[in-house]
């Protein structure tokens, strides 16, 4: 084991996420890299959920267009292998927007099958996947890679529909750590 590591601050935003909600569970971080990144326990010790958690900058503020600055709180960009979510060992993926304009941060909670099929219905299978995910003001959520403009302003005016796009139902979707939980969750902050 090294002497000195460091997570990073997807990894530490999560972890603080759930330290909030859900106070009696427990946040640990792996002292080497094994595709977990953190491991959130029950009280005693003896469930576990883990996660592999990916980190994005803001690109709301840095390369959009002010119309959609103003209706959108997130746009992440993320690089991922197929073989890796393919082989993930973590029972989710936690995708963090963190939105900088706006101060929000949220979480897009997935099982990595089902992350895999999704991405490989909208990309057609690649080894690298770009992916976009977006966070509107009305809190849904859209992965628009490959999206024309039209669609994209749909998106932003929260007109736009296709089921395999639309990754609401996975946007601060804690219901996985909170299963966890003996206590309901802790209010939003």
């Amino acid at each position: 084991m090294r002497t000195l590591f460091t997570i990073h601050a997807g990894e530490f935003l999560v972890g603080e996420r759930i330290e909030k909600k859900f106070r009696e569970l427990n946040v640990w971080v792996p002292s080497k890299d094994t595709g977990l990144d953190l491991l959130i326990t029950d009280s005693s010790n003896r469930r576990a959920v883990s996660l592999q958690v990916k980190f994005s900058r803001d690109y709301l503020a840095t390369h959009m267009e002010e119309a959609f600055q103003r209706k959108l709180r997130a746009c992440g960009w993320w690089t991922l292998s197929r073989k890796k979510i393919a082989e993930s060992k973590a029972d989710y993926w936690v995708f963090v927007l963190l939105g900088f304009a706006h101060q929000s941060a949220d979480f897009v909670i997935v099982k990595p099958k089902e992350l895999l099929r999704r991405l490989d219905s909208i990309h057609d299978r690649p080894e690298k996947i770009h992916s976009y995910l977006w966070v509107t003001k009305d809190k849904r959520c859209w992965e628009t890679r490959d999206l024309r403009l039209k669609e994209k302003e749909e998106i932003a005016d929260g007109r736009y529909v296709d089921k395999i796009r639309d990754f609401t139902e996975y946007l601060n979707q804690w219901k996985p750590i909170q299963a966890m939980s003996s206590r309901p969750a802790a209010p939003a902050s």
